[in-house]
């Protein structure tokens, strides 16, 4: 059987999204244990340049649904970015992961080859399809779920590789 658009991106959003929902139940353990507010982990970054850990959970979950709505030339639903604590960053990856499943897997006909522009700020940016997933969107995607693991080890979570990567 070959690799489907769908197998290569709403199936890996999914897989992935539940491990960051997994890394969010050991950063709250791990603050609630440690008698810290768990604001500190929400806000935490990896530099002072950087977007804090709230920013990258929204990241990879915007990531993921805009990524099967280009490709697919559907809509993905908006979220306000207003998650300020572990059960507000939760729901939003359970929102985008009741979103991916929504997605049929015949909304992917010709995705490969599927024309889009994509807007980043003032800049319009051509796409095709299976380019777009494979060198733009999966590792958007993997950027964020990677930098929120980061900030919660390097915060004391103890979290490692099998955390991460799940069961397959």
């Amino acid at each position: 059987m070959a690799l489907t658009m769908y197998d290569a991106s709403v199936t890996v959003f999914l897989h992935n999204l539940k491990q960051l929902s997994h890394l969010l139940d050991k950063g709250a353990a791990h603050a609630k244990a440690a008698g810290t507010d768990s604001s500190t982990l929400v806000n935490a970054k990896l530099a002072d340049d950087m977007r804090p850990l709230s920013f990258q959970v929204q990241s990879a979950c915007d990531a993921g649904k805009l990524a099967v709505a280009r490709v697919t030339g559907t809509k993905a639903p908006s979220f306000e970015d207003t998650e300020t604590t572990f059960e507000e960053l939760q729901a939003r990856i359970a929102k985008t992961r009741e979103w991916l499943e929504s997605v049929p897997s015949e909304a992917f006909d010709g995705a490969e080859e599927r024309a889009f522009t994509m807007k980043a700020g003032t800049l319009e940016i051509p796409f095709v399809g299976q380019s777009y997933l494979l060198h733009f969107a999966l590792p958007n995607f993997f950027f964020h779920v990677t930098t929120a693991y980061a900030i919660l080890r390097n915060n004391g979570v103890a979290i490692g590789k099998r955390d991460y990567l799940g069961r397959v």
